[in-house]
């Protein structure tokens, strides 16, 4: 188990960066924030977006902050309760203090819901 902020930093934004492969932008990468968004130009109720955060992760004074975007109507339904208990807004924002290999897996899957979501709305 993983209790230095640095190291959950380090560890979550490890499984955010191939994201960038898949069309998603690091906005920021810094040694204490990463935040992935898609730039791709798309049209929502005749509005053009050209830009949706997708997913972020920084170290803040008393935990991680890890958010994923876009699911936070869903959240309760598709993510683990466990991951779910972190929360600190409904389910797209997290509050991480310590991580293991179970905790790390569902960030993963809740990235991967994520991915399915934005893929689904034409986002990324």
């Amino acid at each position: 188990m993983k209790t230095d902020f640095v190291e959950i930093f380090q560890t979550i934004r490890a499984n955010l960066h191939p994201y960038t492969a898949n069309g998603f932008t690091a906005r920021i990468n810094s040694e204490t924030v990463y935040e992935l968004w898609s730039e791709k130009l798309f049209d929502t109720n005749g509005e053009k977006i050209e830009v949706v955060p997708f997913a972020s992760v920084a170290i803040e004074n008393e935990a991680v902050k890890f958010c994923i975007f876009s699911l936070a109507e869903e959240a309760n339904k598709i993510l683990h309760p466990d991951l779910l208990s972190f929360s600190i807004d409904n389910g797209s924002c997290f509050s991480i203090t310590k991580i293991d290999d179970n905790l790390l897996a569902q960030i993963i899957n809740a990235l991967g819901l994520n991915f399915t979501n934005f893929k689904q709305k034409g986002w990324v």
